[in-house]
């Protein structure tokens, strides 16, 4: 979609209205082509998120609270940190028939200007302090552009003018001359040549009205209407007259615009352009940049399952392979009997252990007797009868293993910030999973579990990993207190604060919704859940964190459907 110049006028009369003489409160990086800035001006905080993202570059108003979304700072927002946080806002403006959207800023060692080029495949965020580039998301050398470099210390140039017409001096000899040039194009593309800031969806629309086909050939278009036309829709953008909405199809948002559209069905009107883009792009999170990141902890997880699943199937074939343990013994009693016939130097003999089995081909030590080797036989019999013996612990720790695999996955698919996903790549090192080099996670960035206060006061806490959920169980929670898990699969512990005394259905619903949500069967319609007392909890001997045994079940398993916390403690 096209963030095209009226577009941006609409913005720039927005932000002007509601943001200038605020101050800048918080600056987060989104992902490595976007950033949030948490403005305060006239008693309310506002949210603008601006993106060089070069298929969907833009700048708006967000309805909620930005978040983080990028593990590092970037230079660039580095340097905001360090010129524009607290500093106020002076003016937002936008040079004549360019996307381009400037915002100018006051602080204590200066000013500065933030500018948003939304231009496709190179739009860039820059920042400017005294007509020099301090910073910039996309840098651009002469490699790759001659004529206008972008990096810190040179001197910002605006992006060189086209050569078109002011779109409030087109008249209709104008729009003659385009269409007759134009005879083997469409009318649409013989305008955006022509006009400053005339973007290919006005056009279409402009050509719609005059004629009733959005890309009607310019051969067949009549300049008094397409002239006609033109005016109705430019006279009210000209004049700052804004109308901005959305078109739906299907319930779903597929254009935008400042003016209504009618070569496009299910248009409707909003309340501001920024909610017209919101709407279009969808909520703006950091949810790419946290894929990115998952990626990486979500391998090393697969393969450390791979390498414990090889490990169990070969646990567990020896398990199965008794025989072969007897084999050992047989083989040891056979070189007993026929130690006569065995002379050192051979290295191998072969009889039968009886009647009704194949002869067994024994290797030999040609150093050692035949009492020797027998010997040697039966010494590999007692250590691999001891080793059976201590397959079925040996399986149940892999198993564990496994199980706690499991929950760190999911861990990683709940986690909503960089400190959880960092906690859940901390625990693959601490549990020996880890392959390459280990990152520590930084002091005081550790997560916390929510806590939830239920419409009768009673407190509820929700691990979201396994450092949490032992955290809920066992600091949290008391014995009188009531504990929840989704049943059969990896997931939150949650406590219900209960003090022994009775919770209401209501309370055990809900807190039954949050443990449910946070766990492997969070996508389901609906999900059993154990419901007991915390007494009833035992940690697994040489578990690992959060790993538990639930002793006793004292209440009915509960069927709820999945509802994440909207509204937490912290």
């Amino acid at each position: 979609m096209y963030f095209d110049y009226f577009t941006a006028a609409a913005l720039v009369d927005e932000l002007n209205e509601k943001l200038v003489g605020g101050r800048v409160q918080k600056i987060v990086e989104i992902d490595d082509v976007s950033l949030g800035l948490e403005i305060y001006s006239q008693r309310t905080r506002h949210y603008l998120f601006l993106s060089a993202d070069p298929t969907n570059a833009r700048i708006h108003l967000a309805e909620d609270k930005l978040r983080r979304g990028a593990s590092v700072d970037s230079p660039l927002t580095l340097r905001l940190k360090k010129h524009i946080d607290g500093a106020g806002i002076l003016a937002i403006r936008q040079p004549r028939w360019e996307r381009i959207v400037i915002l100018d800023f006051s602080a204590p060692d200066g000013e500065y200007s933030l500018i948003l080029e939304p231009v496709e495949r190179r739009a860039n965020i820059i920042l400017v302090g005294n007509d020099v580039i301090l910073e910039c998301v996309r840098r651009v050398g002469a490699d790759e552009n001659r004529v206008r470099q972008l990096l810190p210390g040179y001197e910002y140039q605006p992006p060189p003018p086209q050569n078109k017409l002011p779109p409030g001096s087109i008249i209709s000899e104008d729009i003659k001359r385009f269409l007759d040039d134009d005879v083997h194009t469409t009318a649409p593309q013989s305008l955006t040549r022509r006009i400053h800031g005339m973007s290919p969806q006005l056009a279409r629309e402009i050509i719609f009205r005059a004629t009733g086909r959005a890309n009607c050939p310019a051969a067949d278009s009549s300049p008094r209407d397409v002239f006609s036309a033109y005016q109705e829709i430019m006279q009210p953008l000209l004049e700052h007259n804004w109308n901005p909405g959305i078109t739906l199809e299907k319930d779903r948002v597929t254009a935008y615009s400042v003016y209504p559209m009618m070569h496009k069905s299910g248009w409707q009107t909003v309340g501001s352009i920024s909610s017209a883009l919101e709407q279009f792009y969808g909520e703006v999170s950091g949810e790419a940049a946290y894929e990115a990141g998952k990626k990486p902890i979500y391998d090393q997880i697969k393969n450390a399952g791979k390498r414990l699943n090889g490990k169990l199937f070969s646990l567990q074939k020896q398990q199965r392979d008794e025989s072969e343990v007897e084999k050992l013994r047989q083989t040891g009693e056979l070189l007993l009997t026929y130690q006569f016939q065995i002379k050192k130097g051979m290295t191998d003999f072969e009889a039968q252990y009886d009647y009704d089995s194949p002869a067994l081909k024994i290797k030999l030590d040609p150093l050692k007797t035949a009492v020797e080797n027998a010997q040697t036989y039966f010494e590999k019999y007692e250590k691999a009868k001891r080793s059976r013996a201590a397959l079925p612990d040996l399986i149940l720790n892999v198993e564990r293993e496994l199980r706690y695999l499991a929950q760190l996955e999911t861990d990683l698919d709940i986690a909503a910030s960089w400190p959880e996903i960092g906690e859940v790549q901390e625990a693959l090192q601490q549990a020996g999973y880890w392959k390459g080099s280990k990152v520590r996670q930084p002091a005081g960035q550790k997560s916390a579990p929510y806590k939830v206060v239920a419409n009768d006061g009673t407190v509820i806490w929700i691990g979201r990993n396994s450092r949490q959920n032992e955290e809920v169980t066992f600091t949290k929670g008391a014995n009188e207190d009531i504990w929840m898990h989704a049943r059969g699969v990896p997931g939150s512990h949650v406590v219900v604060k209960a003090g022994g005394r009775k919770v209401s259905d209501a309370v055990l619903q809900e807190a039954a919704a949050y443990a449910a949500y946070y766990s492997k069967a969070r996508s389901e319609k609906k999900v059993d859940v154990i419901v007991t007392e915390r007494k009833h909890i035992r940690k697994i001997k040489g578990g690992k964190p959060g790993m538990v045994r639930v002793m006793e079940q004292s209440h009915p398993t509960l069927r709820t459907e999945p509802r994440p916390v909207l509204n937490k403690e912290k």
